[in-house]
């Protein structure tokens, strides 16, 4: 029976760990840091909730079940769970997710340098692309390629930004801006949802599997098992750039006072620690660590849909690249306000559906309680959606009431009444007989 050798885990760690550490990994953290001031701590809890937690709980859930996320939906159908699936592949893919690892890395790491025109821009998201495209194409070489090349030289990047955000601040902590002083926690733990990565690890759930499998380990145990090790190592190694840059992020408020997003936070620290030098070094650590993402994302999106759609692999590749290209050009501040509501609406059922898969054994048919529980999540996501498209008026005066609403987990306790009441129903109504 095959099995992966110690380096080869190693390289399935770093490939997993890369896979994550993307855009908004790097410039929302920082951002954060600056804004939360004396808070940074509280706030960087509940952001490590939402943005390590949870996908390492989601990629052990889908290890459970074998790797995809098709598995995973199982309970509320076919139908519905198709058009789940294929909402997070579309967000994390050609519509949010890989686009703004283009524009994350041409603002944060080129701009400075190049000059911020549209010009420049579309020049540098066609180049970005099509390195893309190209690494895309050979999935099968996806752990050779990303887990023993680009993965050591992102992290060596990282490391190096990290140790210097520890032993060089710039300053001490300034004043927590006014919804970080009322309520530094909640806005960590709805600022981790903007990473994606929760959704990202339904996505990446098969590409682990499929890296796996591309080594010739068939066992379903083994399968399993190393998945689980990449997924917690892979949340380690998320931690520990959090904290660094949480930190980088509190102690450039001297120099970065004014900054308006991540980007310039970073820019601003490696600008004042490694002048010129280090803004390129910048550069190159951006392009790195968002490139790695999205061929991630372009390979497990094409996977997917080529088994739902007539068309072939190699052909979505083409087309996935150039939608991402074509989006990439609205601007990273764009694309952040467009996705902050679609995130908040379809963020809860995600938590629910992995949470309640762990319990699958416990109930007759998991379909009566993973789906209402699902649906009730959603609806509240949706209602706190409002919030991000500017209609918080429209919001119900009783939203505001309940439980953890001002943590942003107003849907927590109905869900949880819902979960209580459908497992009773279940019990009283029993197995299913079927004919």
């Amino acid at each position: 029976m095959a099995s992966l050798k110690s380096q080869d885990i190693l390289a399935l760690s770093f490939m997993t760990f890369a896979l994550f550490v993307g855009a908004g990994n790097i410039i929302f953290p920082p951002i954060i840091g600056l804004q939360a001031g004396p808070h940074v701590w509280t706030a960087a809890l509940g952001f490590l909730i939402t943005a390590v937690g949870l996908p390492v709980i989601t990629i052990v859930a889908l290890a459970r079940v074998g790797g995809p996320m098709d598995a995973l939906s199982g309970p509320i159908g076919r139908t519905a769970g198709g058009i789940l699936a294929a909402a997070c592949y579309l967000l994390v893919g050609p519509l949010f997710a890989t686009p703004r690892t283009a524009t994350a890395s041409f603002e944060a790491g080129i701009a400075p340098l190049a000059g911020d025109t549209p010009l420049t821009l579309f020049i540098y998201t066609l180049l970005y692309f099509m390195v893309v495209l190209l690494v895309s194409l050979y999935p099968g070489r996806l752990l050779d390629t990303v887990g023993r090349f680009l993965a050591p030289l992102k992290i060596l990047a990282l490391g190096v930004l990290g140790v210097a955000a520890f032993l060089l601040p710039q300053g001490m902590a300034g004043e927590a801006s006014p919804v970080y002083q009322a309520a530094p926690f909640a806005q960590g733990f709805i600022k981790g949802y903007l990473t994606m990565d929760t959704l990202g690890a339904l996505v990446f759930g098969i590409v682990i599997v499929n890296a796996i499998r591309s080594k010739g380990v068939d066992s379903p145990r083994l399968i399993t098992r190393y998945a689980i090790i990449a997924g917690l190592s892979a949340g380690l190694g998320l931690a520990l750039v959090y904290m660094s840059l949480f930190r980088l992020g509190a102690s450039s408020h001297e120099i970065a006072g004014s900054a308006s997003n991540g980007a310039a936070v970073l820019h601003a620290y490696v600008q004042t620690v490694f002048g010129d030098v280090g803004s390129a070094f910048f550069a190159i650590l951006m392009f790195l660590a968002c490139l790695v993402t999205a061929v991630g994302l372009t390979c497990a999106c094409a996977d997917y849909f080529s088994g739902i759609l007539p068309i072939s692999y190699r052909r979505l590749v083409f087309l996935l690249t150039g939608f991402g290209l074509l989006v990439s050009n609205l601007g990273l501040t764009k694309l952040i306000q467009l996705s902050e509501p679609v995130l908040a609406a379809i963020y809860p059922p995600c938590i629910v559906m992995v949470a309640l898969s762990f319990c699958w054994k416990y109930w007759h048919a998991p379909g009566r309680v993973v789906a209402p529980a699902m649906a009730v999540a959603l609806v509240f996501g949706a209602i706190h959606a409002l919030d991000g498209m500017g209609m918080g008026h429209w919001q119900p005066d009783w939203l505001a009431v309940l439980p953890l609403a001002a943590q942003g987990l107003a849907w927590l306790l109905p869900v949880l009444m819902v979960v209580l009441l459908a497992s009773v129903l279940d019990a009283w109504r029993g197995p299913i007989i079927r004919a």
